[in-house]
């Protein structure tokens, strides 16, 4: 680190780091692992392909552009009320209590999913977005951690352990899910009645793995003692109001923002669709498909792990950079793709691709947060990410319905995307997003 940078004070440095120790870092870690079986089962393979095939089978014209539109609403509900969570978190000091809630209302919303069967449009569809939404919620609250337990130099190797965690936890759950669609198929057991109960297996390994990280990790915030006759929403507001009044201090904490919401909008797109893009395209069966997402794990989790330790070597946007070219690879050869076994070689380039850009991403982001603001700036990360997961799956719905199903030019929008996405990189300076950090005094770092 240079030398000529501001120092923040020590009481100041050591409140935010806090020194875990191995058992807290686990714990952190251990939520990646837990909540990564909802995102892998309910949004990715099983359940969105049952929503497209099954539930909504009866309006196949329609089925891909309702899936995306009821993770569109979660999305924009998160994007607009993230921020605001944070930032009450943040002011109580109770990150910790959210993460809770939003963990409970994700497990008992998936855990509903088992009722729904062919026809159930619309409880379907309300019970995907509020499962998100808790979902996107707890993922935000949980990232706002991580300039609390590790110090910046060791941010981009500690998120790729938790993305490498969470894609094994992704892996087992799925795997479980799979175990139990094979057996039930032996049985003669129809997919209406298999595939709900996978949903309840994914609430309950969210529910048992998740427990770690409420009994050992800790809350090291200090409640605000300021404003004390203002309403929380009030003070929630006001801090948000000033964030954004101090753009041009954190430039390139927005500035990668503004990079991350496009390029996240192509990752959202592959996380949602690519599942359906399979199955409708490439013809690959419930089976196949499950096969494929769990090698597609084990290659994200090698990513994350990678690119974790490559950012605190080299960089975080050369990191990045190298990432982002790898999807545009990935997506482009998904284009020409032709035959099945293609797409094994595409699906091991995206999940590469997709452990190395989430987990860099995050990282990035905490190196630019003043740490005491950890919650409110992480908000932003997620109203980022949100945004994404609406303009990215909403536009490859709606060119697939204006294309009468034409899943290839819907595929075109997502490369557009990361090539986008690499160009704004450019624009970010990661030294000097790290020092506007370390200036506002409360900054961990090196």
């Amino acid at each position: 680190m240079n030398n000529n940078q501001k120092q923040p004070p020590a009481d100041q440095t050591n409140h935010a780091i806090g020194h875990a120790g191995r058992r807290e870092l686990l714990a952190w870690a251990l939520f990646d692992f837990a909540n990564s079986g909802y995102t892998t089962v309910v949004l990715t393979t099983i359940f969105s392909a049952y929503f497209v095939g099954v539930v909504a089978g009866s309006m196949p014209g329609s089925a891909t552009l309702l899936w995306s539109l009821a993770i569109g609403a979660a999305n924009l509900i998160v994007m607009v009320g993230g921020p605001v969570i944070g930032a009450i978190a943040d002011y109580r000091a109770s990150k910790k209590r959210f993460l809770l809630m939003s963990s409970l209302g994700c497990v008992i919303s998936t855990a509903l999913l088992a009722l729904i069967g062919p026809g159930d449009i619309v409880p379907a569809m309300l019970l995907v977005t509020v499962s998100a939404i808790m979902f996107a919620i707890g993922e935000n609250l949980i990232a706002a951690f991580l300039p609390e337990i590790v110090p910046a130099r060791n941010m981009g190797r500690m998120s790729g352990y938790g993305w490498s965690l969470g894609y094994f936890g992704g892996l087992l759950t799925l795997g479980i899910c799979l175990a139990y669609i094979t057996w039930a198929k032996r049985q003669g057991v129809p997919e209406t009645e298999s595939v709900p109960v996978t949903m309840l297996i994914t609430a309950g390994i969210f529910a048992m793995t998740a427990t770690p990280t409420f009994l050992w990790l800790r809350e090291r915030a200090v409640p605000s003692s300021q404003d004390l006759h203002l309403s929380v929403l009030t003070v929630s507001f006001r801090r948000l109001a000033h964030t954004f009044k101090e753009a041009a201090r954190f430039r390139d904490l927005f500035r990668f923002l503004i990079t991350l919401s496009v390029y996240q909008s192509g990752v959202s797109t592959v996380v949602v669709l690519a599942a359906i893009y399979a199955q409708e395209v490439m013809g690959f069966d419930t089976q196949a498909l499950i096969i494929l997402i769990m090698v597609v794990n084990v290659t994200a989790a090698v990513g994350a792990f990678i690119c974790g330790h490559l950012q605190d070597r080299i960089g975080s946007v050369p990191t990045l950079a190298m990432t982002l070219l790898l999807w545009i690879a990935a997506v482009s050869a998904a284009l020409l793709a032709d035959q099945s076994a293609h797409m094994w070689i595409v699906g091991n380039m995206i999940g590469l691709a997709m452990g190395g850009s989430q987990s860099v991403g995050r990282a990035l982001v905490s190196k630019f947060s003043p740490s005491e603001r950890c919650g409110e700036f992480l908000g932003l990360w997620g109203v980022v990410n949100r945004l994404s997961a609406i303009v990215g799956p909403l536009s490859y719905g709606l060119i697939n319905y204006w294309s009468d199903g034409n899943h290839r030019l819907s595929l075109v929008s997502t490369l557009l995307f990361f090539i986008a996405g690499l160009l704004l990189l450019a624009r970010v300076d990661e030294q000097r997003g790290k020092a506007a950090a370390i200036d506002a005094g409360v900054s961990p770092n090196e």
